[in-house]
């Protein structure tokens, strides 16, 4: 099982698996947190800040009528946008996320709520967390650290 960051970039490399990232309310920061260590670039090589959802729908095919239908913070929309990663990118494993960071609502998601898209090798998982409203950046950093720990889990 792989257990920190530095134990993923080898065991990717090690596998000849690639990741990719679509981030939304952490904007990057689960790219970057991947980019600090060292040999990243062999498993990194895109990924995508798909902020606003007419972004999402334009580069990963998320569909207007999924985000009609269960808005832009849920399960669904989060699979869609790893499943459209991969069909962007080609890589093994492609992880999304999309949430509420803060420090106001949608009026419909909480603060504080965050889905997450796991496509690993053909298969699609998601999850949900909400952790409240602890500060803008503590939920973009809680969001980053979640998203390793539970690939960690799913390898």
């Amino acid at each position: 099982m792989v257990k920190n960051l530095d134990e993923l970039v080898l065991y990717l490399k090690e596998n000849n698996l690639h990741i990719s990232f679509a981030e939304s309310l952490t904007g990057g920061l689960a790219a970057a947190t991947l980019v600090n260590i060292s040999g990243a670039s062999n498993v990194l090589n895109e990924s995508l800040v798909t902020y606003a959802p007419e972004a999402k729908m334009k580069y990963l095919k998320v569909k207007k009528e999924t985000l009609d239908k269960y808005t832009v913070v849920s399960t669904e929309v989060a699979s869609e946008m790893a499943e459209g990663l991969h069909e962007l990118t080609g890589a093994d494993i492609c992880l999304s996320t999309t949430g509420v960071a803060g420090p106001s609502s949608d009026g419909i998601n909480p603060v504080g709520k965050v889905c997450f898209g796991f496509y690993i090798k053909g298969k699609i998982e998601t999850k949900e967390m909400h952790f409240g409203n602890i500060g803008r950046n503590e939920v973009r950093l809680k969001s980053v650290e979640y998203l390793f720990e539970e690939l960690y889990k799913l390898l």
